[in-house]
């Protein structure tokens, strides 16, 4: 069954034209220290000047480096720096506790006065990636990369409707298989792969509840766009 779904991803023109090229940096590569436990290392980064939908026009991507989970989160517009700190509280660190250490890029939330003073005060680190190597901050980038291509096979339709998407590519990505672990991100983190929709398409008799189950079983099953599981860049 892999190799088949291997085979099929790689010669869909859809998925073709919705990922993005590989190509290694140039320099040498310093991997970041391997994390000895789940979510206490983490890289966040923005996906924005998305079309709105839902009202909303930005996600916050966040992703454990040790398990590889990540999180999708849509957001309204791009939040300040004390924002995004209470959006990851509210939303992340109430599930997982506080990380040791923050990755990020060099934009304006994570570079303020306060994004620094604010985790000073809890006693994480937040560590900047290189402008010349923003592979520092990879994983996160990488999985950018392919909640794009996963939003644009399915969106290309109707671009305004990627937030009705998006728990299904986060499920998806954190279903594929790690080749650093031998398991799914979930299976790292939760002990075991969270089951979804033990449907055998049986009718239920209601109309509006069988296209609800064929379209969902559908984009939880569908394989992500890069067609290949993930490693630490």
């Amino acid at each position: 069954m892999c190799p088949d779904t291997i085979r099929c991803v790689q010669s869909c023109s859809v998925c073709a034209m919705s990922t993005s090229p590989r190509q290694l940096p140039t320099g040498k590569l310093v991997p970041l220290p391997i994390p000895q436990r789940p979510w206490s290392h983490i890289g966040v980064d923005f996906v924005t000047d998305l079309p709105g939908s839902e009202g909303n026009t930005c996600i916050l991507v966040v992703v454990d480096r040790f398990s590889k989970m990540c999180k999708f989160f849509p957001l309204r517009g791009l939040p300040t720096a004390l924002e995004t700190a209470e959006h990851l509280f509210q939303q992340l660190f109430h599930h997982f506790g506080l990380p040791e250490e923050i990755v990020s890029d060099r934009g304006p939330q994570f570079i303020s006065h306060v994004w620094k003073a604010f985790f000073k005060l809890l006693g994480v680190s937040v560590n900047l990636s290189s402008g010349y190597h923003p592979q520092t901050n990879g994983q996160t980038e990488r999985k950018i990369q392919e909640l794009g291509g996963y939003l644009r096979a399915y969106c290309h339709e109707d671009q305004h409707s990627w937030s009705r998407f998006l728990p299904w590519a986060e499920y998806a990505q954190n279903s594929l298989h790690q080749d650093s672990a031998s398991l799914t991100p979930f299976q790292c983190v939760l002990g075991y792969q969270p089951p979804l929709f033990p449907w055998t398409e049986e009718p239920s008799h209601v109309p509006a509840v069988d296209h609800w189950f064929r379209e969902s079983v559908g984009l939880s099953s569908s394989p992500s766009p890069a067609g290949c599981s993930t490693t630490q860049e």
